[in-house]
């Protein structure tokens, strides 16, 4: 039997991790009639990857497919996770596992952005010369995931005519948050829209919105709005719908399983992942940032015994 391990990131706010239980209780209610459902996190939140897997196998599962909750490729993605993946065929080596992608510059999460400009007034046929949109993500070590957001913010700025789409972070690199609104107080905006680019609440959104209140209280002459992160946008249930498809029915383009890059890079970082620090700022030791061009099997077969998942 097959069972879908979805991996949160993980929160030091319980409502954070809640949003992450919610979101895969509400849409997954097809996959649950054929399909083990499980829901683990990588960090600051139980059940961790090995006792998400434990629990999968115990309700008998032998084959799971893991589906990284995570925007963007990083050093979760492209180490920890498949780390924990290696423990647990050790630790189950009758058990067959995919692994599958994160959600990336799905063409759908172009559209969650859009969509809450939206809700903010901003239409896409009219022209905002006064608007500057700051996107901001989480931040990386890994020069791969902030680029990513970069290009984001450029098709971003295809789609909509906004004088300026500019790119920050909350950590780990530059430029931050405090830097990217004053480069569009100094291009000249006079209204700054913050849209952040956060799957779900936690503490840095809350964090967030307290720097707008700041913002707020500092560039008096401007107006400063937050957007909405993407929560339980029906967008998004449709990209992870996506991504357990292609783990499901072996179209999994990366494979992490026989990446030399990621093999030798465990020697530099912690194999086991501990879940009682912060992993935000670790740096490990390369950026990973080479093509995975070959079939992403793990040892899974390709019985395409299940109906896709619908949308």
């Amino acid at each position: 039997m097959k069972a879908v391990l979805f991996v949160g990131h993980g929160s030091k706010d319980a409502e954070g991790n809640q949003e992450v239980r919610n979101f895969v209780e509400f849409a997954t209610e097809q996959l649950k009639d054929e399909f083990i459902v499980e829901t683990c996190f990588l960090e600051f939140e139980r059940p961790t990857i090995l006792q998400g897997i434990d629990t999968c196998v115990q309700r008998g599962a032998t084959h799971v497919v893991l589906i990284p909750m995570i925007l963007l490729p990083a050093g979760h993605s492209k180490i920890h996770i498949p780390a924990a993946i290696d423990e647990g065929k050790e630790r189950h080596p009758h058990v067959q596992f995919t692994y599958g992608r994160p959600i990336g510059n799905h063409q759908l999460t172009l559209q969650i952005l859009l969509s809450r400009l939206e809700e903010l007034g901003l239409q896409k046929d009219e022209n905002y010369e006064d608007t500057a949109i700051l996107v901001v993500g989480r931040g990386s070590s890994d020069s791969d995931a902030n680029s990513e957001l970069f290009k984001l913010s450029r098709m971003l700025w295809e789609k909509h005519q906004v004088k300026w789409v500019e790119t920050a972070f909350m950590g780990v690199t530059d430029p931050l948050i405090h830097e990217g609104v004053e480069r569009c107080v100094k291009l000249g905006a006079r209204r700054v829209i913050i849209l952040p680019f956060f799957l779900f609440t936690g503490i840095l959104i809350k964090r967030m919105e307290l720097m707008v209140e700041e913002f707020r209280a500092q560039y008096v002459d401007q107006e400063i709005i937050l957007g909405n992160y993407f929560g339980y946008h029906q967008s998004l249930q449709d990209i992870i719908k996506d991504r357990v498809n292609e783990a499901l029915y072996g179209l999994v383009s990366m494979n992490c399983d026989t990446c030399q890059y990621r093999l030798a890079a465990m020697e530099h970082i912690d194999h086991h992942h501990h879940h009682d620090h912060d992993h935000d700022h670790h740096h490990h030791g390369h950026h990973h940032g080479h093509h995975h061009d070959h079939d992403h099997h793990h040892d899974h077969d390709h019985h395409h015994d299940h109906e896709p998942i619908k949308k």
